[in-house]
């Protein structure tokens, strides 16, 4: 698994590498100080996960997210910032998550796992039968095959949108979907309901 973590602030990199290598131990973290840095999609395997600060000396910013998402768009794209402000900018970009540098230790902790734990089932086959699912994969199902938003679904569930997202995210990965309508279409015609 390659994580990449770009920060200009190198006591930052190594915080955030260290943070999920204890998260998950077999991760390999690359540390790169700016995105132009960032080894093209030929250089080296996809990564599994991209942890970005908006503030560089490039400057890269919410258009650094869209080049990121365009260059690796299966790729989680957590930022880890300094600038709360640029939350909704960067989460409407497509970033998977924000997380604001000053948050507790714990809580990026929980976001970081939630990306890089192993799903057994991640590598199988589109329409192979689903073994097992959460009660909570369950309840995103239901709520997904009546086509609400994800804001509907974190007042509904009573969590954050930010964890919906999380969770979807998980969820896709799970069934080996890459939208919401082939979730849907696969969780009826297995009966995942």
């Amino acid at each position: 698994m390659s994580i990449f973590v770009i920060d200009a602030h190198p006591l930052m990199r190594e915080a955030v590498a260290g943070l999920i290598r204890r998260v998950n131990p077999k991760a390999s973290v690359i540390g790169l100080s700016a995105l132009d840095a960032l080894p093209s999609s030929t250089e080296l395997e996809r990564p599994e996960m991209i942890c970005l600060e908006l503030k560089t000396p490039d400057s890269y910013g919410i258009e650094g997210i869209k080049q990121l998402k365009t260059q690796f768009p299966d790729v989680p794209v957590v930022v880890l910032s300094s600038c709360y402000e640029c939350r909704d900018q960067s989460i409407g970009a497509g970033a998977d998550a924000f997380l604001n540098k000053s948050a507790e230790h714990a809580e990026i902790a929980n976001v970081l796992r939630s990306f890089l734990l192993d799903d057994s089932d991640a590598d199988s086959e589109i329409g192979q039968p689903v073994k097992k699912l959460s009660k909570r994969q369950k309840q995103l199902l239901i709520l997904l095959d009546k086509g609400m938003s994800n804001r509907d679904i974190a007042e509904n569930l009573e969590i954050s949108e930010h964890t919906v997202k999380v969770h979807l995210w998980r969820l896709f990965r799970r069934l080996n979907v890459k939208s919401r309508s082939q979730a849907s279409h696969l969780a009826r015609v297995q009966g995942l309901f």
